[in-house]
């Protein structure tokens, strides 16, 4: 089973929220996932961002491929700053 890390949309129209999240790459976007990982509000300023470092880095070592828009949220969290290190060691 291949495992993404990416958004899922939750809010009301015209006010989307984010969770991050780990899924099977078949599922659908809004659809069945395994883990939520954090959460994202573009819509404040700055921008909200939680995620839990720990479980995102512990789904990278495990194989997990994020999309472009999480590498990019995971960078600012610093959990793949954690991951390169712990690959490294």
């Amino acid at each position: 089973m291949a495992v993404k890390l990416r958004l899922t949309r939750v809010g009301k129209k015209k006010q989307p929220q984010y969770r991050i999240v780990a899924a099977d790459a078949r599922s659908p976007r809004d659809g069945r996932f395994i883990e939520i990982l954090g959460h994202y509000d573009p819509r404040q300023d700055p921008s909200a961002l939680t995620v839990d470092n720990e479980k995102a880095v512990k789904w990278l070592s495990e194989g997990a491929q994020p999309t472009e828009r999480v590498a990019k949220l995971l960078e600012v969290s610093g959990a793949m700053d954690e991951f390169k290190a712990a690959k490294k060691s």
